[in-house]
């Protein structure tokens, strides 16, 4: 028979644990991950890309979103807008200078809830040698084992950059100096 003195401490064990749960790390898979970007090309039209292969770790506290972690590198030999001559445009080395930079990399600096399931996650990015502080609106849209049963999370996020602050701000404003970015992240837990 279980006396109410077992119950009380099953209740605390389990409280405690719940309570107290240890940051998750997980990968980024690169399969799965990838940047989308967009801009206004002279106001012609809007020309959009996308960058594959995003890798990178994060470590992720359910209970304490705000302390959790982000990095992430970003490799421009992935980037393709579909047509040739504009991505070794865009590659340049008076542009991206991806010869000399061949990635764009973040680290979070700090982590801000917005709501449930949503944040602002701020930190540094580095692109064509240049470092400098963004936000990128996140939302957490999934948490949950894969169809593998791996403990996934599936996170979604946008950010606008401008081309001058990364010293890549040539044609601009006739090209837009802005650049809208979303990112579609997945991320599998690290066993062991």
């Amino acid at each position: 028979m279980i006396n109410i003195h077992t119950l009380a401490a099953a209740a605390l064990a389990l409280s405690a644990t719940t309570a107290f749960a240890a940051p998750e790390a997980y990968e980024i898979d690169a399969g799965h991950s990838q940047v989308v970007f967009t801009f206004d090309h002279h106001g012609f039209s809007s020309v959009s890309g996308l960058i594959t292969g995003v890798e990178g770790a994060i470590t992720f506290d359910a209970e304490a979103p705000e302390t959790s972690s982000v990095t992430a590198t970003i490799p421009l030999s992935k980037l393709t807008t579909g047509h040739e001559d504009q991505d070794a445009d865009i590659l340049s080395p008076d542009f991206l200078g991806a010869e000399a930079s061949p990635e764009v990399s973040f680290r979070s600096t700090s982590i801000k809830v917005t709501g449930v399931g949503t944040a602002l996650i701020e930190g540094d990015l580095t692109m064509n040698g240049v470092t400098q502080h963004v936000v990128l609106d996140t939302v957490l849209k999934r948490q949950e084992p894969s169809s593998k049963g791996v403990p996934t999370l599936g996170l979604e996020a946008t950010t606008t950059l401008l081309r001058s602050a990364f010293d890549a701000g040539r044609s601009a404003p006739a090209t837009s100096d802005a650049v809208k970015v979303r990112l579609a992240i997945e991320a599998k837990k690290v066993e062991g």
